[in-house]
């Protein structure tokens, strides 16, 4: 029995170091079925006299192939680690990666803009949702179920009574609706029309509508804030004009128009030649329309705009294809 175990530490301990994967010999030697636990079970047929002394041998034998297989464990660790230093290793004298930085679209960029310019003039912010009812998008607007004006709002409808809206202006009624004046606020966000895109048209837009209301406002309070805006928007020198137009939810109304900020009023390719751009349509906000939000007409007046922010965009930067701006072309962002 002491020759056997003898033979099968000097066996498992040369087999170990001359081999690559030591789980094998684990199991061989120690496992349950391993040559070692095999003579551990003929213990019984020892002599009583001589069972402590092969008892304590086998113990010895067990823990050399132990001690051999952890050994081997370290050493493999050891070389795995020196493979991996030589083949992960990095050179820190190469340049690094370029990595490439984004900036924010050309429409949230101008949106942005607005926001600030009619802050900075005591304005704040209001926003409703893009789910609308059509009584806030048209009827409480001054727009009831026959007026003409609808026919010419293409718009989507999801059942009889809701939509998707067409304009910022429903923001303005619920807050008219919930406040009393003075009020003063801008109402950004996505409108929807059913129109087909094209080089001045999309399905969807972003609009920014204004609103003042309060005692004594008048139409020259309209001009003086708009006339600040354009100034701040487009240029010092730019000027900014009035045409007589129809809104029913605005009476009077008026289309504005600024200077044209590349020729100064001279006639360029931007302009069209004109010397004028439309950036934006206003007017004092309709008796009509004070009355359906609880608001005295006779106590109270005000006045109301709305901008597309695309057609700012594209008269700030130049460009004359508003569906640049929706393709998600980087060559093209790249420039903004």
């Amino acid at each position: 029995m002491k020759e056997l175990l003898e033979q099968i530490r000097i066996k498992a301990v040369a087999e170990i170091e001359a081999a690559e994967n030591t789980e094998e010999l684990r199991i061989k030697y120690l496992g349950k079925k391993g040559e070692l636990t095999a003579v551990l079970r003929g213990m019984g047929k020892v002599a009583p006299a001589e069972r402590p002394i092969i008892g304590q041998l086998a113990n010895e034998v067990r823990a050399t192939i132990e001690a051999a297989l952890t050994n081997k464990a370290e050493e493999q660790k050891k070389k795995e680690m020196e493979r991996r230093l030589m083949t992960e290793k990095l050179d820190v004298t190469l340049p690094g990666k370029i990595q490439t930085v984004g900036h924010r679209h050309p429409i949230a960029q101008t949106e942005e803009m607005l926001r600030e310019i009619f802050i900075g003039m005591g304005f704040s912010i209001a926003e409703g949702p893009e789910v609308e009812y059509d009584y806030y998008n048209f009827e409480a607007l001054n727009l009831p179920k026959n007026h003409p004006a609808r026919d010419t709002q293409d718009t989507f409808y999801i059942t009889d009574n809701i939509l998707l809206r067409s304009q910022t202006s429903p923001v303005q009624v619920r807050v008219m609706e919930n406040k009393k004046p003075p009020i003063r606020i801008i109402s950004p966000g996505r409108v929807y029309r059913a129109d087909p895109a094209d080089a001045t048209h999309s399905p969807i837009f972003h609009q920014v509508e204004g609103l003042v209301v309060d005692k004594g406002i008048t139409m020259g309070d309209l001009k003086g804030i708009l006339e600040l805006f354009a100034k701040q928007m487009f240029g010092p020198e730019t000027k900014i004009r009035f045409r007589p137009h129809h809104f029913p939810f605005t009476e009077p109304s008026a289309e504005v128009d600024v200077s044209c900020f590349v020729c100064g009023g001279k006639g360029c390719r931007l302009c069209k030649g004109e010397g004028w751009m439309e950036i934006l349509g206003a007017g004092m906000v309709h008796p009509f329309v004070l009355s359906n939000c609880g608001i005295d007409p006779n106590e109270y007046s005000g006045f109301a705009f709305g901008m597309g922010v695309e057609r700012i965009t594209m008269a700030r930067l130049g460009i004359d294809d508003l569906r640049l701006m929706y393709e998600n072309d980087v060559r093209f962002l790249r420039q903004f």
